[in-house]
């Protein structure tokens, strides 16, 4: 961040939250054409991060999910393959060699995930793991509870250390940071969060971790999307962008998508810079995707859950 002046924490800007849900509503009014319908629903399934993030988790099961990456549903030609799958640390070596020859990357979760409750060593030890086992993203949690606080530089110095631990160069492990918006109760709050981490180095801001509801919705990201424009107007930095969790049909995957276009412009549609995390979201695109090709619905029995 050499150069870039970093904000007082304590005054980001006021969120209007009225203001907020009128733009919210005019996004849910667009029209999408049928030609437009199928390139925004291809596109929404690239940009999706299967995940599966359970106590029950077992190699085989991460197998599967890989496979579904690769191959969405083999009966539609020609869907592209989702942009990464998220595994604990533990499960990155087995993804990475099931992946192995495809686009597919590997995120894995870190820092004591979902909680953030543990000494930074842990985190620190987490992390390196997961990236010694060739994660190609770290989804990282910040901790809620200093944030709620008011210990912004205790966040901002937790966040710097971990992009540390990533490192900054082009062939860097690319960072996502996770608010857990759920906890954060206000959008103000989800506005300092997302200033917070851009300054200290977040390639990626992230709603949530799935596990904690409300996850994701259209005012939380929405705000999100304007801190990372303003961001981008003061540094030219460009930062990604991942609603999770809560997000399960393709109509909602495309409003969201609407929403990126028009606050942020067609630059941030593209998986680097965009993604789902959202794992029951790809079998609805798959329905809809074979209602716009054959005019008839799949049974859901026929797509596989993982």
């Amino acid at each position: 961040m050499a150069g870039t002046q970093i904000p007082d924490f304590k005054h980001t800007p006021v969120i209007d939250q009225v203001g907020v849900e009128e733009r919210i509503a005019r996004f849910n009014t667009r029209s999408i054409k049928k030609e437009a319908k199928l390139q925004g629903l291809k596109l929404a399934l690239s940009m999706i991060d299967l995940t599966t993030l359970e106590g029950k988790d077992t190699e085989g099961k991460v197998k599967q999910m890989c496979y579904k990456a690769m191959h969405p549903h083999d009966a539609i030609p020609g869907l592209p393959s989702v942009a990464a799958v998220c595994v604990y640390p533990t499960y990155v070596k087995t993804a990475k060699t099931a992946l192995k020859g495809s686009n597919v990357k590997v995120a894995s979760v870190s820092t004591a995930f979902p909680s953030g409750n543990a000494p930074f060593k842990v985190k620190a030890d987490d992390t390196k793991f997961a990236i010694d086992n060739g994660a190609d993203e770290i989804d990282m949690v910040i901790s809620r509870g200093e944030f709620l606080k008011g210990n912004y530089t205790f966040v901002f110095d937790e966040i710097a250390k971990v992009k540390e631990i990533c490192g900054r160069e082009a062939s860097r492990v690319r960072l996502k940071v996770i608010f857990e918006t759920g906890e954060l109760s206000t959008l103000d709050n989800v506005r300092r969060a997302s200033d917070i981490a851009m300054y200290a180095g977040a390639d990626f801001i992230k709603t949530s971790t799935g596990k904690i509801s409300p996850a994701a919705t259209m005012p939380v990201t929405f705000v999100m999307l304007e801190a990372i424009k303003d961001y981008y107007d003061k540094t030219g930095i460009m930062t990604g962008m991942k609603p999770a969790g809560g997000i399960s049909t393709a109509k909602a995957a495309l409003q969201y998508l609407v929403m990126v276009h028009e606050t942020l412009g067609s630059k941030w549609l593209s998986n680097e810079w965009f993604r789902f995390g959202a794992s029951s979201l790809a079998n609805d695109i798959i329905l809809q995707l074979e209602k716009e090709a054959r005019g008839v619905y799949f049974s859901k029995d026929y797509i596989s859950v993982d």
